[in-house]
């Protein structure tokens, strides 16, 4: 068995243009002090990390892991959950996605997802110009408008919008699994991929392709009531990413799962941080622990309550609590009798 690798976390929600969050040196130095080990880091701000300059410059990617390295952290994973998103929008987002692109690819649908889809290829590369085994992007959506429709959906629309997203998607995983790293989609809400039947709808589109992988988050299942202890049982072959993140559902008699166009702080789902939810994290990492789980147990801070550095420095504290240091022996080997062939055959009367 496996040991679970951590606590590392996932940088996206603290960068900020103020100390210790505007470098990638300080920002190390900083998740050090708290207990981390390793950082999973977003690809969109080059104070931190140039994509294609990672991609292309094997110099260059040694320079920014000996960075990490220096704070004593490892590299965990890179995101690209922005860039993912643009692999595949529906027109009602265009505006509102324009701002995951740099200005000169908005207005621009074709060009920005060019963009995109070469961003994801970078990573590939950066990946494994850095020594990484998986990567976590998000699918994107065309059909998220759809989800829940009134008027119902024309026959043949879903299968004609997953059979484009394969499309997409497969030169993409392609590329991946030329430079050997897995790609891990986050299945999520606002997604294409948002529960185990969309994925496996997206699965047989790319014909199982090896490197369509998975990120477990249990908070996204907490809030649309999906049995996330299960979902480890039926994907566990292809999770190989994790986020810790904890979430609470509390439906009343005025909204549930929809929340009502209510703010965060408002909804009956809440994301929250770890410990304060409702996720039963002993029996996840139970389930990681008993399938051989590769990776990294990675802190994602979303809280509608608690202040992220706290959240933070709690989260350290629970993820180290929470990982489980497998045994290499039985409980009941001291008791355990010396075998062969010729004497098992006696046992048995043979």
């Amino acid at each position: 068995m496996t040991t679970i690798q951590g606590p590392a976390i996932f940088l996206a929600q603290f960068i900020s243009d103020q100390a210790p969050f505007n470098s990638l040196e300080s920002i190390c130095a900083w998740a050090k002090e708290l207990g981390f080990k390793g950082i999973q880091i977003p690809t969109t701000d080059p104070r931190f990390i140039d994509l294609q300059k990672a991609a292309e410059s094997k110099t260059y990617a040694d320079e920014i892991r000996g960075t990490v390295n220096a704070a004593g952290l490892e590299i965990t994973e890179l995101s690209t959950h922005l860039q993912g998103q643009l692999v595949a929008v529906h027109p009602t987002y265009d505006q509102l996605f324009d701002g995951f692109a740099p200005e000169a690819y908005r207005n621009n649908p074709q060009a920005r997802q060019e963009w995109a889809v070469q961003q994801l290829k970078y990573a590939a590369q950066a990946s494994q110009n850095l020594g990484l085994k998986a990567h976590v992007t998000f699918s994107g959506a065309l059909l998220w408008p759809m989800v829940y429709p009134w008027p119902q959906r024309p026959a043949g629309l879903v299968d004609t919008a997953f059979t484009e997203l394969a499309r997409r998607w497969t030169p993409i995983l392609d590329v991946f699994d030329e430079h050997g790293v897995d790609l891990c989609y986050e299945i999520h809400a606002g997604e294409d991929l948002h529960d185990g039947v969309t994925y496996e709808m997206f699965l047989d589109k790319v014909n199982q392709h090896p490197r369509a992988c998975l990120l477990y988050d249990p908070s996204h299942f907490i809030l649309q009531c999906l049995d996330y202890l299960e979902y480890i049982d039926i994907y566990h072959e292809r999770i190989k990413m994790f986020h810790v993140k904890d979430a609470e559902f509390n439906p009343t008699g005025r909204q549930g799962v929809y929340g009502g166009y209510q703010n965060w702080i408002d909804r009956a789902g809440r994301f929250r941080s770890l410990g304060d939810g409702q996720v039963d994290f002993k029996a996840i990492f139970s389930k990681l622990a008993q399938y051989d789980f590769p990776g990294w147990a990675v802190l994602e801070w979303e809280c509608a309550l608690k202040h992220p550095e706290d959240g933070a420095r709690e989260g350290a504290q629970f993820i180290r609590d929470h990982i489980i240091r497998v045994t290499d022996k039985a409980f009941d080997d001291f008791v355990s009798t010396a075998s062969n062939s010729d004497f098992n055959n006696t046992l048995l009367g043979l």
